[in-house]
């Protein structure tokens, strides 16, 4: 069987399933060049001539051979295309339903403070009795990702169409990776969000990478603690909703509590720290639980606590347009979503992906850092 993986960005879960002995095509916004040197491979931008969309990915699609669809990022804010794509092939992930229903904030904020979850107030229209608050307010796109176009709400302006307003939380920015069945989930990774970094060219709340496994606090009796709401939320979400293969879900910790922000019914970015440090094989784990209904026999809790080593990755984004130098021997340094040589960079859009390893969290971190400086050398001069 064929599989088409598709989405803005599918190195990473391509990366997986050829790892994994799957036969697969991929098809995204760039096609990176280690893209291309694992598998047949297909850019939106330089092989059909468009801009990124969902409507282009699905009309691309329609020009391909495979048998069976997994889809990444963003298809999970576009249902009808998810249909779409079912009409005329096997999708192998969440349905167009489940994902009307799980997108929906209303549903959503709804069944978890049924079920005496927490999660933030948010207000999809003006309400002036309740902004009359000392809380701070995101404007955040009803169907985004990537901390794209998200800033704080100030007094007087305008909600743009297609917008909510969301309480902001301080507290540590994470997000949680699980395996579903339809009836119950197996939590897999914790990691902490970066986002907004300067020194990898982040601004706001634009999403710059992850740090697995997630530390809470010194005490493990507390990043427990987290870890058994995240577990009781991903069955409850996994139940409530359907939810099949790999998910995701974002949060912020405050006070040693879980406010859930948003679902990702699909292959998230964080995973491929999960696939380094764990030895999980993604890909496989999202086939077994669709076809078999299998999930993984693993105990998240043994890794989580008192971990021996971290884990990172992190986007490099570009502060000035420009032109990529010689990048074949980029994949041998831990580098990855590689442009091809000589291809243009433009400001604020991302460059590449940099992974490290550490005996602490901040070794991790710093290496990281330590790798995006050496790339900026390399890149501007």
């Amino acid at each position: 069987m064929k599989v088409l993986i598709m989405g803005v960005s599918v190195r990473a879960l391509a990366e997986s399933a050829v790892a994994s002995g799957y036969n697969i095509v991929g098809l995204d916004a760039f096609g990176d060049w280690d893209l291309q040197t694992m598998c047949e491979c297909y850019s939106l931008r330089r092989d059909f001539h468009h801009r990124f969309s969902a409507n282009g990915l699905y009309k691309a699609s329609r020009r391909l051979s495979f048998d069976a669809v997994v889809y990444t990022a963003n298809l999970e804010n576009y249902p009808d295309i998810v249909g779409r794509l079912a009409k005329n092939s096997l999708v192998l992930g969440n349905s167009k339903e489940v994902l009307m229903r799980v997108r929906h904030w209303p549903s959503l904020y709804s069944i978890l403070k049924k079920e005496g979850f927490r999660s933030p107030i948010t207000l999809y229209e003006l309400e002036e009795r309740q902004m009359e608050t000392s809380q701070k307010w995101l404007i955040k796109p009803m169907h985004g990702g990537g901390g794209h176009q998200m800033s704080f709400w100030r007094a007087g302006k305008k909600l743009r169409q297609g917008s909510m307003l969301q309480e902001y939380y301080s507290g540590i920015s994470c997000s949680a990776s699980f395996v579903s069945n339809g009836v119950e989930a197996v939590v897999i990774g914790m990691t902490e969000q970066l986002t907004g970094l300067p020194e990898f060219g982040g601004r706001e709340f634009t999403y710059c990478g992850n740090l697995l496994p997630l530390i809470y606090a010194e005490d493990n009796a507390d990043t427990s603690q987290i870890l058994d709401q995240i577990q009781r939320i991903a069955n409850l979400l996994t139940r409530e909703f359907n939810l099949v293969g790999v998910n995701g879900m974002d949060f912020i910790i405050n006070e040693g509590q879980v406010y859930l922000l948003e679902v990702n019914p699909r292959y998230s970015s964080s995973m491929e720290l999960i696939e380094r440090a764990y030895h999980l094989p993604i890909f496989d784990l999202h086939m077994r639980a669709i076809s078999k209904g299998e999930l993984p026999d693993f105990d998240i809790a043994k890794k989580t606590v008192n971990p021996e080593r971290f884990y990172g990755k992190a986007i490099l984004y570009a502060e000035e347009d420009g032109q990529a130098p010689r990048t074949e021997t980029w994949i041998e340094r831990d580098i990855r979503d590689v442009p091809h040589p000589g291809e243009t960079l433009f400001r604020g859009k991302p460059i590449c992906t940099v992974l490290a390893d550490g005996t602490t969290r901040n070794d991790c971190y710093a290496k990281l850092v330590a790798q995006v400086d050496k790339l900026k050398g390399e890149i501007y001069g």
